[in-house]
């Protein structure tokens, strides 16, 4: 499913007995506490994606998972290790390359999955599809239709390398979490949504000194992995009704 698997050949064929779908995961490198990978957005994306071609093939649609693109906007963290940014232009335009290029191999349709959830960097990333129409489109849970579906730590903004994300990296690569630190962590309950709409700028402006809110703690592969099912779902749906609109056009 992994299309820098395929050989040219291979893929030529794919591409000709078509539609194909490709999805693109997209994450960051940016601290996720000091219990969770740099990578955590990054693993979680490719997840996902992982899950969503099964439920597409399960609607007789071919997808293919494109190698991911784990660089991203991640001003917020500063001043942390291992936060490393890229400005929000180069992100769209080499995003936009990308997309292009897929589209022009004869890709029927190409899906971002993005869960790095920065506001800047998914506003790059939407920027990337303008005018592509059905052809591209953004499956991310920064939106209120898919952020609803998730879980109540989540939907309370407090989910920075927290309960949801160590739940979601303890069901896709368990061995990269730091359960020891997880357990010794105390919740904590800034809102990350509440502390961008009242201007700051900054995990350390939010007083997050430890790169982390929520509650950790309480993670379960359990819990992550019915994340991973709900994450799927939002790609599926996404990706069919793009494809769906195509067929209108």
């Amino acid at each position: 499913m992994k299309l820098a698997e395929l050989s040219t050949t291979a893929l030529a064929e794919r591409l000709r007995r078509g539609p194909v779908v490709a999805l693109l995961p997209v994450g960051s490198v940016e601290p996720h506490g000091p219990h969770l990978p740099l990578a955590t957005d990054t693993i979680i994306s490719e997840a996902v994606v992982a899950h969503a071609v099964v439920r597409l093939a399960e609607d007789g649609i071919d997808a293919l998972v494109a190698p991911p693109l784990p660089y991203g906007v991640t001003d917020y963290a500063r001043g942390f290790a291992g936060a490393v940014s890229i400005e929000a232009s180069v992100l769209t335009a080499f995003l936009r390359n990308i997309v292009v290029s897929l589209l022009g191999e004869g890709f029927a349709h190409v899906c971002i999955v993005n869960n790095h959830l920065e506001p800047e960097h998914d506003a790059a990333i939407r920027s990337a599809i303008l005018g592509l129409g059905s052809r591209a489109s953004v499956a991310c849970p920064l939106t209120r239709r898919w952020g609803r579906t998730l879980s109540e730590e989540y939907k309370s903004g407090a989910c920075h390398a927290g309960r949801y994300e160590t739940s979601l990296v303890l069901a896709a690569e368990p061995t990269l979490v730091d359960d020891a630190a997880a357990r010794a962590l105390p919740p904590r309950t800034t809102s990350l949504s509440k502390a961008i709409a009242a201007g700051q700028r900054t995990f350390a402006a939010m007083g997050l000194d430890a790169a982390y809110t929520g509650a950790p703690a309480e993670a379960t592969r359990e819990e992550g992995l019915e994340l991973v099912l709900r994450l799927a779902e939002m790609v599926r749906v996404e990706v069919t009704e793009a494809l769906a609109a195509a067929t209108t056009q």
